[in-house]
């Protein structure tokens, strides 16, 4: 420690020299994406995050149209199948037994009380059609088509509480890219959890978006996040781009 760092104390020199970080590039690893070891990962692509007769398109309505959000994440449908790169989508449902749950965080609560994602049984298809459960109509073609991987679902955020890291793993698959809904809950959290599990990982950034409440914008905080921790961040047209250009 030198005189100057001496006279700052601990906390302001290591305050100080996150400052100097800051102000520095970080890193931008990439991911080069290759056949037969690469898949698309999509969360929650589903009515009521998408659609707007969606429980939640008063929250996050605007961040998916600003983003085209919808359209986006229909161009990495169409890129896999011309280019057969397998998909992986990991959905959200809610059953009667879930609404039990005896605690949740701030957003599980709202879901849960706005009826979002639910559907009366695992095995009962009764009412699914179109609800806010459903996919969205225009996904239903590229992943009804018997080939796209439809895990079980995520139950908070993360595929934690589901099967997609041994469905990725038995397929040998070990870069992913990642869009989804939304962008700083449960894709943000399947982000983190693929880059702890060793995968690379490339988020897209216009292919997702997040709820904005008062003081609080989702998709911004998302950003920052995927930033710091994925290996590559990048757009839709950068994304099919690379997918034309390696795969």
């Amino acid at each position: 420690m030198n005189k100057f760092t001496q006279k700052l104390g601990l906390t302001g020199a290591m305050l100080f020299a996150v400052a100097g970080f800051a102000k520095a590039d970080l890193p931008d690893p990439g991911v080069q994406f290759e056949k037969g070891q690469t898949a698309i990962v999509i969360t929650d692509p589903q009515n009521d995050f998408l659609s707007p007769k969606g429980v939640t398109w008063g929250l996050v309505g605007k961040s998916v149209t600003d983003n085209g959000t919808v359209e986006n994440i229909e161009k990495l449908f169409k890129v896999a199948e011309k280019k057969d790169i397998p998909v992986f989508v990991s959905p959200h449902y809610y059953y009667p037994h879930d609404h039990q749950w005896e605690h949740g965080g701030a957003l599980e609560k709202a879901m849960h009380s706005m009826g979002m994602f639910d559907r009366r049984d695992a095995l009962d298809t009764e009412g699914f059609e179109g609800s806010g459960a459903d996919w969205l109509a225009k996904y239903k073609p590229y992943i009804n088509n018997g080939k796209t991987v439809v895990t079980n679902p995520h139950k908070v955020y993360g595929p934690e509480s589901n099967d997609m890291v041994l469905q990725l793993r038995k397929r040998g698959i070990n870069k992913i890219i990642l869009a989804g809904m939304s962008a700083n809950l449960c894709t943000e959290a399947h982000m983190r959890e693929f880059m702890e599990q060793g995968f690379e990982v490339q988020v897209v950034s216009d292919a997702t978006a997040a709820a904005q409440l008062p003081g609080m914008d989702g998709y911004k905080a998302a950003m920052v996040n995927v930033r710091m921790i994925a290996n590559s961040v990048r757009t839709t047209k950068q994304t099919v781009k690379q997918i034309k250009e390696q795969l």
